[in-house]
């Protein structure tokens, strides 16, 4: 038996593929394709890859999951290379012979043996317009303290080195009182052994006062912060609806920087948003100057094929 995992898009998909693989009991060949639908591009990529594998590992079966597949399985239960669809929901236990509680389970894997991903919550409460996984993934969830705790000090003892918090919206954690900021510093105090921690991706708007804090006084805490800005201009920022503006996230670069000296910024950011002008544009382009940012994801707005927010449709038109 053999399980081999194909994985598209964000590191919380690359964190449940690996405890999909750990986890499986199946006495049969699978290759595991977990799906991105982020951009059309990565419904594309994750087409692709079915037929790739199919061609590659023609005797084993073919499952796919992930955000494509939660969005519109029966496009992928159609192709002929597809032996099984499995929505987001179910995905941990899929190739399980017993049935598993996935809400007890924290998806936690390694990235080239020295980082590794490990889950703090699901889902978003937000519906940014040019974004379905909101659909995908559905409402925020966020884990027990202890569940995350054990699942850090396992990959630790797997040989992590360096352990990076994931999810959909990290910063929206909220869990038994503990936010974010609250979580990390929990984490740090209980596991003396964790000397590296490192955040993904954060909304800029949700990151409260026990985060600053320890931005500024903890040196475990890596000091690179990727923040989803998405534009630099308020009036596509508004009808993206976004819960920033321009002047929030500059302010947020600000206070990052006045706690940590040494800190850098990443950021996310969409390209060609319906009724973006040449002026907008270079709004998002002067506020990779004014949030110095050093690690920039630029996307082109991509009308995906699957459900949208209405909102996103009425504007496409313009685009």
């Amino acid at each position: 038996m053999s399980v081999e995992t194909i994985t598209l898009g964000c590191r919380l998909n690359f964190a449940e593929s690996e405890t999909i693989r750990r986890l499986a009991t199946t006495d049969e060949d699978w290759v595991v394709v977990n799906s991105c639908a982020v951009t059309n591009e990565a419904v594309r990529q994750t087409r692709q890859s079915i037929r790739q594998m199919r061609r590659q590992r023609p005797s084993a079966k073919v499952l796919v999951t992930g955000c494509a597949a939660e969005l519109n399985p029966k496009s992928f239960a159609d192709m002929p290379e597809v032996d099984r669809v499995v929505g987001n929901d179910n995905k941990i236990g899929s190739l399980r012979r017993n049935a598993v509680k996935t809400s007890q389970v924290v998806p936690a894997g390694f990235l080239g043996h020295v980082r590794s991903f490990v889950a703090i919550q699901n889902g978003c409460d937000h519906r940014c317009t040019f974004c379905s996984i909101w659909q995908a993934r559905g409402p925020s969830r966020s884990l027990p303290f202890e569940a995350i705790r054990d699942a850090v000090e396992r990959e630790l003892e797997r040989g992590a080195k360096e352990i990076a918090l994931t999810g959909v919206d990290i910063t929206s954690y909220e869990r038994d009182g503990l936010g974010l900021g609250a979580l990390c510093q929990r984490l740090l105090s209980k596991i003396p052994a964790l000397a590296r921690l490192r955040l993904s991706s954060l909304d800029s708007i949700e990151i409260d006062d026990a985060l600053l804090e320890l931005i500024a006084g903890e040196p475990r805490l890596m000091p690179h912060f990727h923040l989803s800005l998405q534009a630099g201009d308020d009036m596509i920022l508004k009808r993206m609806k976004r819960r920033h503006s321009r002047v929030d996230a500059v302010r947020t670069v600000e206070r990052i920087k006045v706690g940590r000296s040494d800190a850098t910024i990443g950021a996310d950011l969409i390209a060609g948003f319906p009724t973006e002008t040449e002026e907008m544009a270079r709004n998002s382009l002067k506020l990779l100057e004014d949030c110095d940012v050093v690690a920039a994801h630029v996307f082109p707005f991509s009308l995906v094929r699957t459900p949208r927010p209405r909102a996103c449709r009425s504007l496409s038109g313009s685009l």
